[in-house]
């Protein structure tokens, strides 16, 4: 099982998480952050670091979309390793739900 970043990190993408992971399995794109699950060794560091909640373990998952959507993108995203600071709208955006149309790949 590895841990899957969801809806949530869309236009925040705060980086809290980035920060505690102990084998830099996250990557980055322009509005949203994915976990490497060939990287992820499960030791579920970054789950309380998410403001928003946005990282969950891959069995409680409800939708595949995000498992499958975080193996794509942690294809061709590359690594981040430092914290850096939140989107500038990511206050305006951290409430709120259904946001997937919003991600940029």
């Amino acid at each position: 099982m590895t841990f899957v970043v969801t809806e949530s990190c869309i236009k925040c993408k705060y980086t809290d998480c980035v920060d505690v992971c102990p084998v830099d399995c996250f990557k980055e794109g322009p509005n949203f952050l994915v976990i490497d699950p060939d990287n992820c060794i499960d030791c579920a560091v970054c789950v309380p670091e998410c403001p928003v909640d946005a990282i969950v373990p891959g069995h409680e998952v409800k939708d595949e979309f995000w498992t499958d959507l975080n193996a794509r993108l942690a294809v061709g995203w590359p690594v981040i390793t430092k914290k850096k600071s939140p989107l500038p709208e990511a206050e305006e955006f951290k409430a709120v739900k259904d946001k997937r149309h919003l991600l940029e790949e």
